[in-house]
């Protein structure tokens, strides 16, 4: 009689145990985890228990590929380049300037020029003397020296705009052939830019804008043509 009564409190006192929650499944009965709750159900494991678990760790993985997609993405810097062609029927025509790449005619330099611009112009020294007068040729050695001999020469006044206007070179000299929509231009239609001054160089330049629209065409020799 005392071994059943033995025998029955133990085994009531096992099954109350086991009817006790531990403090993790407390913890996820009270998280807000979706179906954490129904992995760690109170009592006896189930085939419930395990279709959760399996949910559960199939979507906590669709997660972490997803997110590992989209950082991946993330840390290629993606960029998109939107680029509209917008089609014009009409252009006004640009300002075009027309410089010649060397700054001065040699004939047209006087004794004058030298004293004053030898040395700018990279003829004369600081003595005003030729400088390297083996490296010139004949006709432009014999032309130096004879510019360039101020014995009992008094110098003139001088005009560095004055200067490049008159050695600069003359457009009708330059220019060939000039036609602009099917009509011939001159240099009349050009107008002198003044004498550019840039890192101790000199310069005369030409420049031309009708100030009107340049109608596109798909026709040949409808533009500027010098």
């Amino acid at each position: 009689m005392m071994d059943l009564k033995e025998s029955c409190g133990s085994q009531g006192s096992q099954e109350s145990s086991s009817l006790h929650p531990t403090s993790w499944q407390a913890f996820t009965h009270t998280s807000t985890l979706h179906g954490l709750r129904f992995v760690f159900p109170y009592g006896q494991p189930s085939a419930r228990r395990l279709l959760w678990a399996l949910a559960l760790l199939a979507c906590i993985g669709l997660l972490a590929l997803e997110s590992a997609e989209r950082l991946a993405y993330f840390l290629s810097y993606p960029h998109v380049t939107s680029v509209d062609a917008v089609v014009s029927s009409s252009l006004v025509f640009p300002a075009v300037t027309i410089c010649n790449l060397n700054t001065y005619r040699f004939s047209r330099l006087t004794r004058n020029d030298l004293y004053h611009a030898g040395e700018l112009l990279a003829l004369l020294d600081v003595h005003l003397t030729i400088p390297q007068p083996h490296l010139a040729e004949p006709d432009v050695l014999a032309f130096l020296e004879e510019k360039s001999n101020f014995t009992a020469y008094k110098p003139k006044a001088f005009s560095m705009k004055e200067f490049i206007e008159r050695v600069g070179h003359d457009l009708k000299e330059m220019m060939l052939y000039c036609r602009y929509q099917g009509q011939e231009c001159s240099p009349s239609d050009f107008k002198t830019v003044s004498p550019l001054m840039s890192s101790l160089k000199c310069q005369l330049c030409f420049w031309i804008s009708w100030g009107q629209s340049l109608f596109c065409s798909l026709e040949a020799h409808r533009g500027v043509h010098l």
